[in-house]
């Protein structure tokens, strides 16, 4: 199962690492993969999507709502 992110405030590979580093160790995460021309990260396995947005949040990005 994977969630989808819509977030802003992503143009570059350190935004990729950024989130990446910040939502893989979590509790469920399977994979992450983030595309920086849609402005969404999908988030694979069955983690807490609070968890997700909140992590995102604290990397410095902000999360829209589902894309």
């Amino acid at each position: 199962m994977s969630q989808v992110l819509e977030v802003q405030g992503m143009s570059c590979g350190h935004c990729v690492a950024s989130i990446t580093s910040a939502v893989e160790p979590l509790p469920g995460v399977t994979g992450v993969e983030v595309d920086l021309a849609a402005g969404t990260v999908r988030v694979d396995g069955e983690p807490d999507r609070a968890a997700v947005a909140a992590a995102i949040e604290d990397a410095g990005y902000d999360v829209v709502q589902p894309a």
